[in-house]
């Protein structure tokens, strides 16, 4: 669970701009410790030990004595035989993060997600797991120097990651209430890896009349074509081009997306993932996005391509000022994940 306030501000912490969250000390050392190749592996050095089976909540213990990490310590104790974490991939991970020097509270724990009390009170301890989904080596969820050890690992891998909390947290650790020589303790179940470069697999359909048209291979933007002489629809339009086989996309799920959007009036793309060399990684159905989006998007399927007509009350219509205010919107979406 997390029950302490220092629990709280990591998460308030983390969600603060990207520039915050650079790691004040570059990578650390990786050590050769302890290595598994089935469940129950331990790892132990010199700060935490750790137990447990790949998929249940881990078990981390640390003696009184224990000496205070100086070096980064990784170790992977359950060997998954996936693909291998690629630096800059996104990944659906169980996330277990703990401050030693703190009571052993946990600043992080996915195996124990924390809900908001319906009345309005205190939060309560959910149910069951929930994943984190986050990027190798960016600045994203976790600082970079908290992934990076990751790189090389495999899918089904759990990895326990241990070293110096300013080194793998950053400048922010003295926010967070760590001293100087403080430790923490990272535990990932790396459950997915997605290719920040990837996109959906599958024969795509013919579109539907009235509707774009749509080429979308290799690494470019969606090649998207305006039906000449056609008036924009005036309601909300989508169409799956591809179908995917993974689950269906629930509101308050972070959606993992490639896409591609471009204006109806003239068919210029105006903003594409592609053009940022990674996908892209945003809260659905919780107004995060354009209304169309979180309409359309939620209850399709991870692995779907879905082309999207926007009419402006439904994309950036509320937004006054805005160069697409008046404009209906045409987007490619990839669904590459939904964690």
């Amino acid at each position: 669970m997390i029950p302490t306030k220092r629990a709280h501000r990591l998460v308030a912490v983390l969600a603060v701009p990207a520039l915050l969250l650079t790691a004040a000390c570059g990578n650390g050392d990786s050590g050769n410790g302890d290595s598994g190749d089935g469940d129950g592996a331990t790892a132990s050095w010199p700060v935490a030990t750790v137990t447990g089976d790949m998929g249940e909540e881990p078990e981390v213990t640390v003696e009184e004595d224990a000496e205070r990490a100086e070096e980064t310590r990784v170790d992977v104790l359950v060997q998954g035989d996936g693909p291998e974490v690629s630096d800059g991939d996104f990944l659906r991970t169980g996330l277990l993060v703990r401050s030693p020097d703190a009571e052993q509270e946990d600043l992080v724990n996915t195996w124990r997600p924390m809900v908001a009390d319906p009345e309005g009170g205190e939060e309560q301890e959910d149910s069951g797991p929930v994943y984190a989904a986050l990027r190798v080596n960016v600045d994203d969820l976790l600082p970079p120097a908290a992934t990076e050890p990751l790189i090389g690992v495999n899918e089904g891998s759990r990895v326990v990651v241990q070293g110096s909390a300013v080194e793998l947290i950053g400048d922010i650790a003295t926010q967070l209430g760590f001293e100087e020589g403080d430790s923490v303790v990272f535990v990932y179940d790396v459950v997915t890896v997605i290719d920040a470069q990837g996109r959906v697999e599958g024969e795509q359909a013919p579109v539907e009349e009235g509707m774009p048209e749509v080429e979308a291979e290799g690494t470019e933007p969606a090649e998207i074509t305006i039906p000449e002489g056609e008036d924009p629809p005036q309601e909300l339009r989508s169409q799956v081009l591809i179908e995917g086989d993974g689950p269906e996309v629930e509101a308050g799920t972070q959606l993992i997306a490639q896409y591609t959007g471009a204006a109806w009036s003239d068919g210029e793309v105006f903003d594409s993932s592609w053009s940022r060399d990674a996908a892209a990684k945003f809260g659905i159905g919780v107004g995060q996005v354009i209304q169309g989006w979180d309409e359309v998007l939620v209850g399709s399927n991870v692995g779907d391509r879905v082309l999207l007509v926007i009419p402006p009350d439904k994309g950036y219509g509320a937004s006054e000022g805005h160069d697409l205010q008046e404009e209906t919107l045409v987007f490619v979406v990839d669904i590459l994940d939904a964690v």
